[in-house]
């Protein structure tokens, strides 16, 4: 697994102590949602601007898998600032890999055919409990070494194509949204409407496919249209 390392950009700050155990992962994003006293607009992130299209490699996540739960979160934070994800659009963020307009399509097309050779065989996530970070609505995620080795693999090959660079694996920490925030907003706010939901389920997400998406935001909302889709090899 690539060595994780702190960063002010990353939230957590610091990684988990143990990213591969689930209980060491949740209770880490919980209590570093803690520290956060004023949540954050999430639309006002840098790299995005009126008519941004980028291109991503995302791993996409059936809501159907968690049960009508997330129905019943965004249901529960809907009295705060939040935009939930649509129908559709949950999922796991790996890595930019350029704007459109700017890329070569060729480049894309050569990248998805050289990265299906290497790829690590597919993988189960346990997706939960509830959490938050400084813009947004989460689940917390592990293991984290399977996400990190897929991220790895992609970021060497969308560098070795000249494209990107995307963020080192170091500084990823996996997770899987379910709202944005809007606003500035008392975080304490957030963590006491989240707080008894954390008693939810966790969900077993299977990872097979890892998808290159043309990335736009649409009223408050991520939406993508996909150019390639990876699919994972079954390990023996």
């Amino acid at each position: 697994m690539p060595l994780l390392e702190p960063h002010p950009a990353a939230f957590p700050v610091d990684p988990p102590t143990d990213p591969d155990d689930w209980e060491m992962v949740a209770a880490h994003d919980w209590a570093a949602f803690a520290e956060v006293t004023e949540v954050g607009d999430h639309w006002q992130v840098p790299g995005w601007g009126p008519g941004t299209r980028a291109y991503y490699w995302l791993v996409t996540v059936p809501e159907s898998a968690f049960a009508g739960q997330v129905a019943q979160l965004q249901s529960a934070i809907r009295q705060l600032p939040y935009d939930p994800i649509p129908d559709g659009g949950m999922h796991l963020t790996l890595g930019r890999v350029g704007t459109v307009g700017d890329t070569d399509p060729t480049a894309l097309h050569e990248l998805l055919s050289a990265a299906r050779t290497g790829l690590p065989p597919a993988f189960n996530l346990t997706a939960g409990p509830i959490t938050a970070s400084r813009g947004a609505v989460r689940y917390s995620v592990a293991p984290w070494t399977p996400v990190l080795t897929l991220h790895e693999h992609l970021a060497r090959m969308t560098a070795a194509h000249r494209l990107g660079p995307m963020k080192p694996s170091s500084r990823l920490r996996p997770h899987i949204g379910i709202a944005y925030s809007s606003r500035r907003w008392p975080a304490a706010d957030v963590r006491s409407v989240l707080a008894p939901m954390r008693a939810l389920p966790t969900t077993t997400v299977r990872v097979e496919a890892v998808d290159l998406v043309a990335m736009r935001r649409e009223r408050r909302a991520y939406r993508w249209d996909i150019v390639g889709t990876l699919c994972l090899p079954e390990s023996d």
